[in-house]
């Protein structure tokens, strides 16, 4: 099976989230279109995009220590066509060795997280048909069939009350951004 990806966005640790949203608004015409707070990461996360087409290219996520020497770039994302291609990916990830992989049903995005051999952090990821406000995430068994795992998704993000079907989103997105 060929694999093609497409980098999508980046995700950062920053020290100082409200200064950071400001600088990549002022700076680079980011327009925020999600924030919330993760209990699994215990941070604050904002989304952010300049695209139309893409609800988020960068995510800055709250929490980064003052001293940290460590990278702060908490993942690298990479957007695939299908779920054969997701299943693809973990199954190469295992075959090399990866460790601690993660599945998970974004709502909005069904995604596959995993570690290089450096321990920076790897997203494959395609999207849903539909929107649900983020960050919003459970457990994905890509075991399913693809059928199961998009009725499933639909009818647990339905429950959401900022649940749409995505090009509604994408329409309010893109006049958002003019």
């Amino acid at each position: 099976m060929t694999i093609r990806t497409t980098l999508s966005h980046v995700a950062l640790h920053v020290r100082d989230l409200p200064a950071m949203e400001r600088f990549y608004a002022d700076v680079l015409g980011l327009q925020v279109s999600d924030r919330g707070h993760t209990a699994r990461l215990n941070c604050d996360m904002v989304f952010m995009s300049g695209n139309p087409d893409a609800h988020h290219q960068l995510v800055l996520m709250s929490g980064r220590a003052q001293e940290a020497r460590l990278n702060p770039v908490n993942h690298m994302s990479f957007k695939i066509d299908s779920l054969g291609i997701l299943r693809e990916i973990r199954d190469r990830a295992r075959a090399n060795g990866v460790e601690g992989l993660r599945a998970v049903n974004h709502g909005n995005a069904w995604s596959v997280y995993f570690p290089d051999p450096e321990g920076n952090t790897i997203e494959a990821f395609l999207d849903t048909p539909w929107h649900v406000p983020q960050p919003h995430g459970e457990a994905l068994d890509l075991d399913k069939p693809d059928a199961e795992i998009i009725a499933e998704t639909q009818a647990a993000c339905a429950q959401d009350p900022g649940f749409m079907p995505r090009n509604e989103w994408d329409r309010a997105h893109s006049a958002k951004l003019g």
